[in-house]
């Protein structure tokens, strides 16, 4: 581990300390204004221009142009946003205008007929957009700026409305940037004994409970998936529980599991030496989404009880390895065949999903980069979701299209479960060259059973190629914006 001081989550006190304001349009000079301009209709004053005169510059309006005007007081930037914006438009095109304005601390976009929705979308665009991990690396100050300021600029009579939306963005960005610290970090810097400490100070910092088990409480609880990945490596193992308890109490239960394994080299099924082997240090995202979405539960008065699984590890080869064809025992007292050490994800995930069952949750949702089939299948853009339960699957989706955190429901289909039966243990890890990500997905379900469940592969959109949206390059953060709204609507019924 690196023996100089570093913080994995810089971005928990560094976006809370931008100031996020509503104010009355033209109550204020805005050196540097962001103007919404659709692709029908009359352009908006502050632009001046008229739409001729845009497009002989090449702006028509939609949806992620951006066209930086200068004045002698500063500068406009129109910035499209379609036919009738939605505010996943709205989001994306606060993200262009951010990224337009890179040079500049101080940001404001004019919002006219801004709900609260369209307000929180406005603040994760320009928050999401001007994202940078510098921990490791010098910043160059001539090309971005750190960002000190974002106001929005709205109708007089909805500036309250404005501001309570734009504060539940500030929050929700929040947890985005730490998912996304969390995930780009490197593994030779945060490995899981590393990830728990983080987990007990973010979580004492937002008033949750934290239960850590370290290598020997694994072995007294039966941790048998996880230790089993963790059998080739030279750091310990970690299991973190992290309880949420809304103030006044709650009478439903939701269940968040992640996978946590913070470098994954494929153990003795070595991975290629390419790109998305690279990339492995982000296989933790989703226990990192949810790490992040905990953190703000408290802060958005979440009015369900929650509790997050964390299960962690790196996943290395080594002398004292995991095996082809080892059997292991889990902690529901199950066997399985380990037939490639390079899918782990779900071995480990076995055994927090026992403990979720064990505390009686009344519903899991588990997120994890678990298949590169879910990638193949849907690309970098959208999830793959499973599950045994409508209700709790409509809700995720619905969660996911108020984030923008693209889904897309993929049949539980249990003909293909034999695929999985093993010769000498109850299950094994693989099934057949197709179908990966139906296949993991029945295999999570064995220690699922009738507990209402939906599953996150999140293999895909882990990861950005480019700048695009509101997704940066690299880390995404994908899924911890989405978790919050899904506990949301959990809680609702």
């Amino acid at each position: 581990m690196p023996t100089t001081p570093f913080d994995p989550v810089p971005s928990a006190t560094r976006v809370p300390a931008v100031v996020v304001r509503a104010v009355a349009t033209g109550s204020e000079p805005a050196p540097v204004l962001g103007v919404p301009v659709r692709t029908e209709g009359e352009v908006p004053t502050a632009v001046g221009l008229s739409r001729e005169a845009l497009a002989t510059w090449g702006f028509s309006g939609t949806a992620g142009q951006t066209l930086v005007l200068p004045r002698e007081e500063g500068a406009v930037v129109a910035v499209g946003v379609g036919a009738e914006p939605s505010p996943a438009d709205v989001r994306d095109a606060a993200a262009a205008f951010a990224r337009a304005a890179a040079r500049e601390a101080r940001l404001a976009l004019l919002l006219p007929d801004a709900d609260d929705a369209a307000a929180q979308a406005a603040v994760e665009g320009v928050l999401l957009a001007r994202y940078r991990y510098d921990e490791l690396r010098t910043p160059d100050p001539d090309t971005f700026a750190e960002l000190g300021e974002v106001v929005l600029h709205v109708d007089p009579d909805q500036v309250e409305t404005a501001a309570r939306g734009a504060a539940r963005g500030h929050v929700l960005a929040r947890a985005a940037a730490i998912s996304r610290d969390l995930a780009t970090t490197p593994g030779g810097h945060l490995d899981a004994p590393g990830l728990a400490d983080v987990a007990q100070r973010l979580a004492d910092a937002a008033g949750l409970q934290v239960q850590v088990y370290d290598k020997a409480a694994c072995e007294e609880m039966g941790f048998g998936g996880l230790l089993g990945v963790n059998a080739g490596s030279v750091r310990e193992p970690r299991m973190i529980r992290i309880d949420y308890q809304p103030a006044g109490g709650s009478d439903r239960h939701l269940g968040l599991v992640g996978k946590g394994i913070t470098y994954d080299s494929g153990g003795i099924s070595l991975k290629p030496s390419n790109a998305m082997h690279a990339a492995m240090k982000m296989d933790m995202t989703g226990a990192g989404a949810i790490l992040a979405a905990m953190t703000v539960l408290r802060e958005l008065e979440v009015p369900v009880r929650v509790t997050a699984y964390l299960a962690c590890t790196d996943n290395m080869p080594s002398g004292s390895a995991t095996k082809l064809g080892d059997v292991l025992t889990t902690r529901a007292g199950r066997t399985i065949e380990v037939v490639n050490t390079d899918a782990e994800g779900r071995l480990v995930m076995s055994d927090a999903i026992a403990l979720a069952n064990e505390d009686e949750v009344d519903a899991i949702i588990d997120i994890a980069t678990l298949t590169g089939a879910a990638l193949m299948a849907l690309g970098p853009l959208t999830a793959a979701v499973f599950g045994n339960d409508d209700t709790l699957l409509t809700q995720v989706e619905e969660a996911a299209r108020s984030t923008d955190e693209r889904v897309w429901r993929m049949p539980l289909d249990r003909r293909y479960r034999k695929w999985l039966n093993s010769e000498v243990a109850d299950i094994k890890n693989l099934g057949g060259e197709s179908a990966g990500s139906i296949i993991a997905a029945l295999f999570l379900a064995e220690w699922v059973g009738d507990t209402p469940w939906a599953h996150l592969d999140i293999a895909g959109p882990m990861l950005a190629d480019a700048d695009e949206a509101w997704r940066n390059k690299g880390a995404t953060g994908y899924g911890a914006r989405l978790l919050v709204e899904a506990a949301e609507r959990f809680a609702a019924g």
